[in-house]
Order: C-alpha cells, then sequence, then structure tokens
C-alpha cells in the first residue's frame, strides 16, 4: 500500500470512529436514558461505494413507530458534527434481540423503571458446523422480572403489551407499584 492509500485508509477509519462516537449519543425517543447504540439498534457505520457514509439500523421489531423519528435524529446528529453526505439504512434480518441490550443499558432501563428482559434469547447460538446462528421463537417460561422500585421477585403480569409493543405491563405484589418490562424476543 502506498503512503498516500495508507492516509486515506486512516483518515476514512478516524471518521468512521468519530461516527461512532457521534451516534453513540444519540438517545432513543421512547427510552431517553439508553443510546440507540446501547438498544442495538445501531448496528454498523460504514463507507459506501460512492463514499457517503452509511448508517445501518435495526428496528426493536418490524412495525416500530420510532424508526423514522431515529433516522431523523442520526441524520440531525451527523449534520451537526460536519460529516458530509449520509443515509440511514434500516434493515430487518438478522432481526433484532434484546440479546443485543447491552449491559449499561439494562441498568439505566431498571434504574429508569423499566425492568430489562431476563435471560437470554439465544440468539447467538451456532448449530454444529454452521456458521448460521439460531433465533429460537418458542415460548418458554420466564422467571417474573423484579420491581424496579423494591426489587421484590414477588411480581405479576397486568398486560401483555405496555406502554410500546415491545414492553409488557407489571405490577408488584409487595409494594404495589407497577412497571413496564421489557419483553426477551
Amino acid at each position: 500500500m502506498t503512503s498516500t492509500a495508507q492516509t486515506a485508509t486512516a483518515a476514512s477509519n478516524h471518521a468512521l470512529a468519530q461516527a461512532w462516537a457521534v451516534l453513540e449519543a444519540v438517545p432513543d425517543p421512547e427510552i431517553p436514558v439508553v443510546s440507540i447504540r446501547e438498544l442495538g439498534i445501531l448496528r454498523d457505520v460504514r463507507r459506501a461505494a460512492d463514499g457517503a457514509l452509511e448508517v445501518v439500523i435495526t428496528p426493536t421489531y418490524s412495525g416500530c413507530p420510532a424508526m423514522s423519528q431515529i433516522a431523523e435524529d442520526i441524520g440531525l446528529a451527523l449534520d451537526a458534527a460536519g460529516f458530509g453526505p449520509h443515509r440511514v439504512e434500516t434493515v430487518l434480518a438478522p432481526a433484532w434481540t434484546t440479546d443485543w441490550i447491552t449491559d449499561d443499558a439494562r441498568e439505566k432501563l431498571r434504574a429508569y423503571g423499566i425492568a430489562p428482559p431476563t435471560g437470554n434469547c439465544g440468539s447467538g447460538e451456532q448449530q454444529a458446523g454452521s456458521k448460521e446462528k439460531v433465533i429460537r421463537f418458542v415460548p418458554r417460561s420466564l422467571p417474573a422480572p423484579a420491581c424496579t422500585r423494591c426489587g421484590s421477585k414477588h411480581t405479576e403480569r397486568l398486560a401483555q403489551f405496555g406502554s410500546t409493543a415491545c414492553k409488557a405491563l407489571y405490577r408488584c405484589v409487595d409494594c404495589r407499584e407497577p412497571f413496564d418490562y421489557f419483553k426477551p424476543y
């Protein structure tokens, strides 16, 4: 590689790292205490063949109404940081899973009053001898989430859907506090 090519590659890598840093601060519009990166919505930042910055996002579910707001917020953040041409690409496969939520985001959700998903969805499992990852959509019994206020594990589900379709509504039997639970999938 020539010195000019190495310099161009280094500059491109630096620009991508800067874009990641800028996008790390973009909050989820429905849960502003966590970023789109922490929720696993932000999948990739790369250079497209035409040189434009391409941001890849995956919705928490295919009908998520916040995706247009997220794309707009990404564009505003990149514009404010002085990035040139950019576009947002929404991809549905692989499907988003709660396994992509970072540990820091799980703690932020809990502190905000939303019980983070319990367990692991197995989205990282691989079949022996295969490069494909398996996602299982099989109902299974999971322990009820702990109350976000008092920590009691004595909780009950009130409704399959909470404030958004990706959350369920629970109530603590001990302190009687209702809270959202981020459903694992």
